[in-house]
Formats: structure tokens, sequence, C-alpha cells
């Protein structure tokens, strides 16, 4: 295992964002069309690291439940 790549980033922007709008990660999780999970939003909300497949799903749900237009590099910063 590669011990170079670090893998909790911190808490991510889209923490912010959910709690701003009052959402929880049921509401991400049951506005998906996709499939998404509670960790998987927990898991973005903390800051490990996701794939690009992960992040994709999650902002689309967030879009989804709050009808605005989030870009992936607004709801992460790595």
């Amino acid at each position: 295992m590669n011990d170079d790549i670090e893998r909790n980033l911190g808490e991510q922007p889209i923490a912010e964002i959910l709690s701003t709008r009052e959402l929880k990660a049921n509401d991400l999780v049951a506005a998906s069309t996709e499939q998404i999970t509670h960790k998987m939003v927990a898991r973005a909300c903390k800051g490990r690291r996701l794939t690009p497949n992960v992040k994709a799903k999650v902002c689309n749900a967030l879009n989804t439940a709050t009808g605005e237009a989030y870009r992936i590099a607004d709801l992460f910063n790595y």
C-alpha cells in the first residue's frame, strides 16, 4: 500500500453547503437517481478521498436535491 497518498483531507465545502441548506445525507440519498449510500455522503463531507465516479454521483444528487448547478470543484477541494 502506498503511504504517500493522504486519504483524509478535512471537512469539504459540500459539508457547509449541506448545513446551510439544512440538508442531511438522507435527503441526497432520496433525491439521487443513481445508487448512492449514506456512507458515501458522510465520507464526502468528512474529506475522505473518493473516486471520481462517487464524486460525480454525490454532485448529481446534490444538484437534484437543491435544484442548483454545482460543479464537483465547488464541492471538493482536492
